[in-house]
């Protein structure tokens, strides 16, 4: 896939009368860096504002000044980030063997918590650290606050539960089985063509955003490069338009 690819994806949209809508999702934000700043500077000049999943229990007070003067909103990416899942399982903090009013105690705690620090930057949504949350879970979120939830790959439904909006991302640009650097840019454009592709196809939800994974602590030069260009490409394109998390998530 190369970028001639994706222009003739958005055309056919285009050829539809249809709109590509997109939104852009940063996981494991914790304190100010150089490469959050590099995010910042980047949300700001392509005009799109990017979600910035916390860790709360990581959360260092000093991301609440720095967050006053970008374009960013803050959702809720677990709690510690720590996995609590047994030997040989995959990694998950919310849900497996814990008990669900102690999950829920946890990211109750961390609403609040970044609450003080993001203020009205703050979304009712959460974000489960890597992707995984015990299904049994959902039906609560509400009950603790949330109003949406977003992990990885397309959804099955925009409500899995009443009072719960969700909408997950479909672009991950980290190759994290491999060298956990970027994955390319042929595979990434694959990703969003394919979701793309598939929503216009109306094989996976239509009304889905196709979202972007960006991971800003891990990111090369060449990640930094290929974000660039497709902001450029996708905003000047008539059928693109980048959504707000908040506009993705909740609607």
């Amino acid at each position: 896939m190369d970028w001639s690819d994706l222009t003739d994806e958005l055309d056919a949209w285009r050829a539809e009368g249809r709109t590509a809508s997109l939104w852009w999702r940063d996981d494991d934000a914790v304190a100010p860096a150089p490469t959050l700043d590099r995010l910042a500077a980047l949300a700001h000049e392509h005009e799109v504002t990017v979600g910035l999943a916390v860790i709360p229990a990581l959360a260092e007070p000093a991301l609440a000044p720095w967050l006053g003067s970008v374009r960013a909103e803050v959702l809720q990416h677990g709690w510690a980030h720590r996995s609590h899942a047994a030997p040989g399982e995959k990694k998950s903090e919310l849900g497996g063997r814990r008990a669900p009013d102690e999950v829920t105690a946890e990211l109750t705690r961390g609403f609040r918590r970044l609450g003080e620090l993001a203020g009205d930057r703050l979304q009712p949504v959460l974000v489960p650290p890597w992707n995984r949350i015990d299904r049994a879970l959902i039906p609560s979120l509400p009950h603790a606050g949330f109003r949406g939830f977003s992990t990885y790959g397309p959804r099955s439904g925009a409500e899995p539960a009443p009072g719960l909006r969700q909408a997950n991302c479909h672009v991950d640009v980290v190759d994290w089985r491999g060298r956990r650097g970027f994955v390319g840019c042929g595979q990434a454009l694959g990703l969003a063509i394919g979701h793309l592709a598939a929503r216009r196809a109306r094989s996976v939800d239509p009304a889905e955003p196709t979202g972007l994974l960006t991971h800003h602590a891990v990111h090369e030069e060449s990640t930094w490069t290929f974000l660039a260009r497709l902001f450029e490409r996708t905003r000047h394109h008539p059928a693109a338009r980048w959504l707000a998390p908040s506009e993705a998530v909740l609607g």
